[in-house]
């Protein structure tokens, strides 16, 4: 199941449109940030208990470039790369970047070569369409990414073919209980003033049927978990601009349904304060999905034929034995 298609009739957003958003949000983006670096570090608490020593890293969906940093301290003698599908995140990953004054960026060319760069490479691209070689990387790290793509599915596919064999994947992303608040309210407010139900924020993939496409794409020993955080807000005016910048509506909107929307701004936020808390504020939550799996040894040949490990030699049923 794909975001794009969970629900009959709902509208399909694209890699465009998603670009946009972001080129729009890049530059106020910190004010909303707290998630993803809480999220980041939550990973990392993780990757603490993997015994792994890549040669070479890749940050997919790197945004304005927060979690590089750290992931060139972790794995110091490899080459981190970046890449995500804002030109304007990007820009401001590269600026974040030029203030490192890390000793290897004094060497000579060749020097810095021959010992490995440590500075992030940066790459424009869909999550799906990466313009790396096979098996490039021995790590691919994406932090709160993979719910902006429509097609999950690919996009595993894609991640498997730019894994070298035996390499891991870590990844966090938003599960079908975010924003749940906003979407009941959204459902009270149509139906109230009979207004067409629409798909006002991305329809998030279950941690189940990542973990299904995981085994699909040539991932092996998938280990998927899920935690709730709530985040609490002074206002339902607040609580709406942060969602925006998050940029959690990646659908095409027409005239009619923008008028609309305005038409029913005033009963949306009276709806959002009818659900302050006994302390005041008003509740969102997210549903964190976190996973991580290996890239399986092939067992087949690209022209289909078995293949046979050498160290998979002898090892049969224990009755062949």
């Amino acid at each position: 199941m794909s975001p794009s298609s969970a629900r009959p009739g709902r509208p399909a957003y694209d890699s465009r449109r998603v670009r946009q958003i972001f080129d729009r949000r890049a530059a106020t983006f910190d004010e909303v940030a707290f998630l993803p670096r809480e999220i980041a570090q939550r990973m990392r608490e993780r990757l603490d208990y993997i015994k792994i020593a890549p040669t070479s890293v890749l940050d997919i969906g790197c945004g304005p470039g927060d979690d590089l940093p750290d992931l060139r301290t972790r794995f110091p003698d490899a080459p981190v790369f970046g890449a995500d599908l804002s030109h304007a995140m990007l820009l401001r990953a590269t600026h974040n970047d030029a203030g490192d004054t890390s000793w290897r960026r004094f060497l000579p060319a060749s020097i810095g070569k021959a010992l490995g760069a440590r500075g992030p490479r940066f790459a424009e691209a869909d999550f799906a369409a990466l313009p790396f070689a096979s098996d490039a990387f021995e790590l691919l790290w994406s932090n709160l990414a993979l719910h902006w793509h429509p097609r999950p599915d690919l996009v595993f596919g894609e991640w498997q073919r730019v894994l070298k064999v035996s390499g891991l994947l870590m990844f966090s992303t938003l599960g079908p209980d975010t924003l749940k608040e906003l979407r009941g309210v959204y459902a009270e407010v149509e139906a109230a003033h009979g207004v067409p139900t629409r798909a006002h924020v991305v329809d998030f993939v279950d941690m189940h049927d990542l973990g299904d496409m995981l085994v699909e794409n040539g991932f092996e020993i998938p280990v998927m978990d899920q935690e709730t955080l709530t985040v609490t807000y002074p206002s339902a005016d607040k609580l709406l601009a942060d969602v925006r910048r998050w940029g959690a509506y990646p659908f095409e909107r027409d005239r009619e349904a923008t008028h609309a929307a305005k038409r029913l701004h005033r009963a949306l936020v009276a709806a959002l304060e009818a659900r302050r808390r006994d302390d005041g504020t008003i509740p969102l939550t997210f549903e964190i999905i976190y996973g991580h799996a290996w890239k399986a040894v092939p067992r087949r040949t690209a022209e289909g034929h078995g293949i046979v490990r050498i160290e998979d030699i002898g090892r049969g049923p224990a009755s062949h034995r």
